[in-house]
Parts: structure tokens; sequence; C-alpha cells
């Protein structure tokens, strides 16, 4: 089947992509394996936010009486949040659905797509040619190179929003965007946390003043931290899961009922036979790229997390939005000097656009800083303050 172009993945760029050269008269073929949507609304933003809004209820309902509101009785009911988060998931997955429906130059294959040649792929027992095709598989969850991991039954970000009983208590691996977001939820659902973490300091690409403050507020609520934590073992004893770690030259161990893996992604590339298209890969097995996204093979496309570099969902679309902008309206964009904003939903939220001012001073730029902390906000210091404070 010829078409004139292939998406691989529907993603917060592959979606948008067909809709679009669709809608300019083009027919295209879009290979999905598994849930329309991608990462974002499957296994990332979507249901993340859906529970963490669930958590922060929880939360507030929890401790109503400093802003005198008297609440009795407030459990967790973990089934019904799991439930209306697959609820929201599924809405938007056949929302998806219906648009794809809508375009009949478009066509859905389900099943792993495989190049043959740079301008050929194989789906199930089909193959599909077109002189432009766009690589859009995303990440998968990355477990750390620990010994004893793939016995002691961890979580990852995606397992973890299946469980229907609250932990006992949640250690998490890794104290980046995925561990904070995960650990504050659970804790407000009542787990015991104690994140483990590599590094001096949490989210490690922030600034350190931010970094500390964001500290500060999820230990408040009961987070335990361990940094500068060099995890070396974890093994299962009875119905526990005990982590070995390193901390400052001494050996500790720490015990829980649950392990989260939030250590990092890796690419889905290892399926296409990238290797048949002479597509190259960095050290890392993402799809290298220039800055219009193009692999160096002629007609050969990588967007999204795929390609490596910061993984929120702004970067593919946007990464949509450059491809289509050079190859249907004849411009010349790239993303070199594009601002990336983005926020982590812990409470207090994080957000940033640009560069942190330890990117800025490393670059040699002259800077003028201001800052102004969030307890004089008054909207947020008054909504927050409690009589205590």
């Amino acid at each position: 089947m010829k078409f004139d172009a292939i998406i691989i993945g529907s993603g917060q760029a592959g979606n948008p992509l067909s809709s679009a050269l669709t809608e300019h008269g083009w027919t295209v073929g879009l290979v999905e394996k598994s849930y329309l949507g991608g990462t974002c609304i499957n296994t990332g933003c979507t249901p993340t936010k859906t529970m963490v809004a669930s958590s922060q209820v929880a939360h507030y309902a929890r401790n109503a009486k400093k802003w005198g509101v008297n609440t009795t009785g407030v459990t967790i009911d973990l089934p019904a949040i799991v439930a209306r988060k697959n609820a929201v998931v599924q809405s938007f997955r056949d929302g998806q659905q219906r648009r794809i429906d809508q375009h009949p130059k478009l066509r859905l294959y389900r099943g792993v797509a495989r190049f043959l040649s740079p301008h050929e792929l194989q789906v199930g027992e089909e193959t599909l040619e077109s002189d432009k095709i766009f690589i859009n598989t995303g990440t998968r969850p990355d477990p750390p190179r620990l010994q004893g991991i793939d016995t002691v039954g961890y979580l990852t970000n995606e397992s973890l929003m299946e469980l229907q009983e609250v932990p006992e208590h949640l250690i998490v691996l890794g104290g980046g965007y995925i561990g904070l977001e995960f650990g504050q939820m659970f804790r407000r659902f009542g787990s015991r946390v104690t994140v483990i973490h590599r590094g001096e300091q949490l989210l490690a690409r922030e600034d350190n003043d931010v970094a500390i403050g964001l500290q500060k507020a999820l230990e408040v609520e009961g987070i335990e931290f361990r940094l500068n934590a060099n995890s070396t073992k974890v093994e299962k004893q009875q119905s526990q899961i005990v982590l070995t770690f390193n901390s400052n030259g001494q050996t500790e161990t720490i015990r829980g009922s649950h392990l989260l893996a939030a250590t990092g992604r890796a690419p889905n590339t290892g399926e296409l036979g990238l290797d048949k298209a002479g597509v190259a890969l960095d050290s890392h097995g993402y799809v290298k790229v220039n800055g219009r996204l193009e692999t160096g093979v002629p007609g050969i496309w990588a967007l999204g997390d795929v390609k490596g570099g910061p993984a929120f969902t702004h970067i593919s679309y946007n990464d949509y939005q450059i491809v289509f902008a050079n190859i249907i309206e004849g411009r010349n964009l790239t993303f070199e000097n594009r601002y990336l904003p983005y926020s982590l939903f812990t409470d207090p939220q994080l957000g940033r656009v640009g560069m942190t001012e330890k990117e800025a001073r490393a670059s040699g730029r002259n800077l003028k800083i201001g800052t102004f902390p969030i307890s004089s906000v008054a909207r947020r210091s008054n909504a927050m303050r409690q009589p205590d404070s």
C-alpha cells in the first residue's frame, strides 16, 4: 500500500500531524501498536494529573479543619480513583479514534512497524510504502541496573497507577519529575514515602534554591528523602522489599512494601529495524536528528521523546509544528532556539520557561535576576496560611 506519508506512533506529534496532512489532501498511514494517544494520554499527563487531583482533594479534606471546615471519616477508595482515571483516559482515546474516523484519507494500522528499507515498512502481513516516514514511537520506563531489581516486583509509573490498595511504605528510586509527583500523590493517599536519590539535589536540571524549596514543602507533608544515595542491591525478604544503598560512605538499608523505579526512560526504537533504513542512533538508542528533525536519511523524520531531549508533551507537539511548517508551508524552522514551557504537578507546582539561572550563568550572559517568595504572594499565602504559620 502506497501513502503520501506514514506516521509510526500516535503520540502528541503523530496524531496532529496525521490529521493536518490529510486535511491538505495527503493519504496517510498511521501505525499504532498499542493505544491511541501515546504516552501523554495513556500513561503520562492525563492519568497522572487525574490521580493527582484525587490526592489533592484527599489532602485538603483531611486537613480541612485548619481552614474552618469540618470533615469526618476521610478515607481513600483507591479502586474508585483508578476507575475514574481509567474512564478519563478512555474518553481521550475515544476522542482520538473519532478524529481518525473523520478522515477518509487516513488509515489506521494496529501493530508493530518494522523497516524493510528506507521507504518500506512491514506491519503484520502488510507492506506499506511512502517517500515520507515520521517516527513518533516515544519512550518506556527504564529501571536502574540494580542487583535484584528484576526479582522483587518493582513498579513503574504505569503499573503504580493500577494498584488497588494503597502501599504501606512506598520506596521511590529517583528524585526527578516522575518520582516527586508520584511520591506526593501516594503520601496524600496515606502511604509512607521515602525517596532515594543519587544526586546532591532533587531535580538535577533545576536551580538549587528551587529544588531545596520544593523539597522542604514535601518534607512538611512527611515525605522522607535520602540524597547522595547510591543504591546497590534490592531483595525480597518475606513480604517486604529491602533496599541497600551507600550514602556518605555508609551502607544503609531501608524496608518498604512497594518499590517505584523512577530513574529514567528508554526510547522505543528496538523493534523498528532502523538499521534496514540506515537511521542512526546515539549511544542510548535515541534517533539522531538535526534541528529540522531530519534523521539524515532523506524522507525520514523523528519527533517527540524518541529523539531524546526533555520529555515533555509540549516538545512533541512543537515537533509536529516544526515539521508541518517546513514541509507544507515551505518555512525553515528548527528547534534549537525554542523556549520550553513545562510544569511539575506537585503542590506547590513548579513551572519554568527557558533557561535556569545556572544555565544562564554558564552561558556567559549578563544577567538581571529578580526573586519574590511565594509566601509573600497574597492570593497564594492567604489561601494556604494557617493560624500557626
